[in-house]
């Protein structure tokens, strides 16, 4: 039995300098120094099947305000961000900027919605899943529960890192574990940048074609956390709901975060501060 290791974000991969997948041609918008995809849901999905069918090596940001205003703290963040394949909008306020900047054909890429949409195409594709992330008990609960909703879902391993950091050996032996099981898409539900990072340093070691990082999606589908009623969502309420459900863990996320992007977003819109 493999032991369980836990994601370190302290110790640098080789795979972190190593040559990434060329960054795939399509439409952004710089949304602080970050290339959000001007794109939609059913475009994202195209484009991940599209990876798989080429064996590519991809990792795919699903980012909202929280991964946006990361990149801005943490230039490694930023870098991972940058060197993805796609980074899709996972927030509304990302789809309105991009709207607002002439792309009128975006919308939301909502992580759980995303994780659902690729579980339909594989029951006729016959892609396979890896689940890495969150704890034991909510991957069997998220496990059992996409197996009912989708006959047929090829679920090839699921594996829940314990909150330690990895020794090296410990990292090779959970890419060879996941190597070992095949899948052609690897879910990452860890949390922003922690996913984001894991993912970059782990993408040319990993032999799955892609790697998709969705955060609390995990949780949501297993049913461990409540979502948001969806007319909320494009009222750009979907942060109030998670607020009230989970005060101690996400007021410094939003109370903090929200005011400050907002502030950004308008300097970049006046042109008085730029990005690379």
């Amino acid at each position: 039995m493999l032991d369980p290791v836990r994601v370190s974000l302290s110790q640098p991969s080789p795979a972190l300098n190593a040559p990434m997948a060329p960054f795939q041609s399509h439409e952004t918008v710089d949304i602080l120094g970050v290339p959000v995809a001007a794109t939609n849901m059913r475009d994202s999905v195209e484009r991940i099947k599209a990876w798989i069918h080429e064996k590519s090596r991809a990792y795919v940001c699903v980012s909202g305000v929280h991964g946006i205003m990361e990149c801005q703290r943490s230039e490694k963040v930023r870098s991972v961000h940058n060197s993805a394949n796609l980074i899709v909008p996972d927030g509304m306020p990302l789809v309105y900027i991009s709207r607002v900047a002439g792309h009128k054909n975006t919308t939301r890429v909502y992580g759980p919605d995303l994780l659902l949409e690729m579980c339909k195409e594989s029951l006729a594709q016959e892609f396979t899943h890896f689940f890495f992330g969150t704890t034991p008990a909510t991957l069997a609960s998220l496990h059992d529960r996409l197996i009912r909703h989708f006959p047929g879902l090829r679920i090839v391993g699921t594996y829940a890192p314990p909150f330690r950091p990895l020794t090296p050996d410990e990292t090779a032996a959970v890419i060879s574990h996941i190597n070992s099981r095949g899948p052609d898409i690897v879910w990452v539900g860890l949390s922003t940048p922690k996913q984001e990072c894991w993912m970059a340093e782990n993408r040319n070691d990993l032999n799955a074609p892609v790697l998709i990082g969705v955060g609390a999606a995990f949780d949501f589908h297993a049913g461990k956390v409540p979502q948001a009623p969806r007319w909320m969502q494009p009222l750009c309420l979907e942060w109030l709901f998670r607020l009230i459900a989970e005060p101690r863990r996400l007021w410094k996320r939003y109370l903090l975060n929200n005011p400050h992007f907002v502030w950004l977003v308008m300097l970049q819109a006046l042109k008085l501060k730029t990005y690379k």
